[in-house]
């Protein structure tokens, strides 16, 4: 194959032309001995971009660890299932279930926890794109009064799973275990950080949980809920201070700190 010729090249056109095409490895060595500074800095960036491209997909390849030896024991269908909402004040608890296709890789999927707003919304989209099958359930706020929030959460994720258009064969979990599941399961404590399933999951399920607490603040005013989701932050417990509990606070909850059961 021909070298491109870097040193007959604008700044600029180095940059153009190792977005289009990776360079080999004499390639790289020429541009980083180039005598422009501008040149020497694309070679470096591409340098560190590579790196960071490698760690990635080590990263993911990883997370997927779960999910091959399910398949290597003959299982076709593996589910990742995960909540968000436990630790609210007000609000259900939403639980997600996610089919991935086999060896799915999703550059940034990981932990919701771990991911930005702006980048859990990018991600959302294509994993309801791209999964087998995907869906969402959740615990209302009666339920988790009456049951409690762990509780409530596991009816969510049955829920979720049952609602699934792809029945699974496996499922994988964060750190729960649900009784009477009719297919073979395992729990993952930490799992939304070592599954990429689960990881798919926790993204839904957040995603899906603040979307709904937006809506939710439209129809209770001043409590500050597109803000804060629900959890117990400052603002929140002011408001409840001021206004008053709603309708979707959870009654089981210690709702401001004072109060005692």
């Amino acid at each position: 194959m021909k070298l491109r010729n870097f040193a007959k090249m604008s700044v600029e056109e180095i940059c153009r032309s190792l977005n289009e095409a990776a360079p080999s490895r004499e390639e790289l060595l020429h541009l980083s001995g180039d005598r422009r500074s501008g040149a020497r800095r694309e070679a470096e960036r591409y340098l560190a971009r590579s790196e960071r491209e490698q760690s990635e997909s080590k990263r993911l390849n990883a997370m997927l660890s779960f999910e091959q030896a399910a398949r290597e024991n003959g299982y076709v269908a593996v589910a990742g299932v995960d909540e968000a909402g436990r630790g609210p004040l007000a609000g259900p608890v939403v639980a997600a279930a996610v089919i991935l296709p086999e060896n799915y890789f999703l550059r940034g999927l990981n932990d919701s926890k771990k991911v930005s707003h702006a980048k859990r919304e990018e991600l959302y989209l294509s994993i309801t794109k791209d999964a087998r099958a995907w869906s969402v359930a959740v615990g209302e706020v009666a339920e988790i009064d009456k049951f409690n929030i762990l509780a409530a959460s596991k009816l969510a994720m049955y829920r979720a799973l049952s609602s699934l258009t792809v029945a699974p064969d496996f499922v994988l979990i964060d750190a729960l275990e649900l009784e009477g599941l009719p297919v073979s399961q395992l729990g993952i404590i930490g799992g939304d950080s070592l599954s990429l399933s689960i990881a798919a999951a926790s993204i839904l399920a957040k995603v899906t949980r603040d979307r709904l607490m937006c809506e939710i603040d439209k129809l209770f005013p001043g409590y500050g809920f597109a803000v804060h989701k629900g959890y117990p932050t400052a603002l929140h417990r002011r408001a409840i201070a001021e206004l008053g509990p709603c309708t979707i606070h959870r009654k089981s909850f210690l709702l401001l700190p004072e109060e005692r059961r």
